[in-house]
């Protein structure tokens, strides 16, 4: 947890059940600091958007406790907790003008008239709507709309801003065009972003920090490149993008770092010792597809095998290679574009190697 004295949100302790049994959420300690974009990932189910109702005030914790720069929000009703909410669904108004839905929280708030119309101004300049005030929803796209949902949590400058799967609705090119932007945003006003995804590249792109979730219980709490490169265990290294997995049996304890795993095909690879239980466990080696290497010259690195080239898909940057290699069929190569692999064709016999840091050995 970050001992940071400039924590804004602080859960401790927090369980969530519905049912008096199954606990959705378990135990949950996590800080946020102020300014900081977090986002909490996985799969469906997992206790992401509970743990982010709960924040909001829409779900109440069965257990623990839930601060708010160092306020207790258990009993403090949604409309009191100064947080701005952006949905998948966007909840405009469709009866209001776009000026009259950004007005709309600074009136519940009795903020003064004149001051009113000039946040609106600022709110819609700053999504780069400010000449669409006088439309309604219905006369706006998807990106448009979104927009406005996103000015509108943020016109009443809130302490916090929430974020439910805000882009879920929109298409791949304006997904990808809005991250950005929401961004932007964040670095520009310094707030409080907590935003719930199960698009890991969305986590990826956006976040300061990404809380993995699975089975009510954060999994891994980390950057995005701690995450990716430093999977503390199996099912984070393979939720956040591509992993190839071989699994094998602790046969030597290399130090303290490192260990040799021998495969069920009987070949041995040299390995991080990253989540192990010690020598005879069973393990799961993870190894992204980018950091294996195709015919590495000779005694260049210690993992090298034979493989079979079982399929090529052409994806632009990269060729997405399939092999089978030591008794597993699906085997995953990244060969950049710009190598010119073009002798690579199905078929085809090819040495793989990967370097011992490159390959961790995870629980099983």
């Amino acid at each position: 947890m970050t001992k940071n004295k400039d924590v804004l949100v602080r859960f401790a302790g927090v369980q969530k059940s519905y049912d008096g049994e199954t606990l959705v959420v378990k135990n949950l300690d996590i800080e946020i600091s102020r300014g900081e974009f977090l986002t909490l990932l996985g799969p469906s189910g997992s206790g992401k958007t509970t743990t982010l109702m709960m924040l909001a005030g829409f779900e109440t914790p069965t257990h623990g406790d839930i601060e708010l720069g160092g306020r207790r929000l258990n009993n403090v009703p949604p409309h009191k907790r100064d947080i701005g909410m952006v949905f998948q669904n966007y909840a405009l108004f469709p009866h209001m003008t776009v000026n009259e839905n950004l007005a709309f929280p600074l009136q519940v708030r009795k903020v003064p008239k004149s001051e009113v119309q000039r946040r609106v101004e600022r709110a819609l300049e700053m999504v780069q709507l400010a000449k669409f005030g006088n439309r309604r929803p219905a006369q706006l796209s998807g990106g448009q709309q979104q927009r406005v949902a996103l000015a509108r949590a943020l016109v009443f400058e809130p302490t916090l801003v929430l974020m439910d799967e805000p882009l879920g609705a929109l298409d791949k090119q304006l997904r990808e065009q809005m991250q950005l932007e929401i961004k932007h945003l964040h670095d520009q006003l310094g707030i409080t972003v907590v935003y719930v995804t199960h698009d890991q590249s969305e986590a990826l792109t956006m976040s300061d920090r990404i809380a993995v979730f699975n089975d009510g219980v954060i999994q891994q709490l980390a950057t995005p490149a701690d995450l990716y490169e430093c999977p503390d265990n199996a099912f984070v290294a393979q939720f956040i993008g591509e992993n190839n997995r071989l699994s094998g049996r602790v046969s030597r304890l290399n130090g303290g770092t490192a260990c040799t795993v021998t495969l069920a095909c009987g070949s041995e690879v040299q390995a991080l010792a990253v989540n192990i239980s010690g020598e005879g466990s069973a393990t799961t080696l993870s190894l992204r597809p980018e950091r294996v290497r195709i015919d590495p010259p000779q005694g260049a690195l210690p993992n090298v095998f034979d493989a079979r080239v079982e399929e090529l898909i052409y994806l632009g940057d990269h060729i997405r290679t399939r092999c089978s290699l030591a008794g597993s069929d699906d085997f995953v190569v990244k060969v950049p574009n710009a190598q010119g692999h073009s002798r690579l064709v199905k078929g085809s016999q090819v040495k793989l190697g990967w370097a011992v840091e490159d390959c961790r050995a995870l629980d099983a």
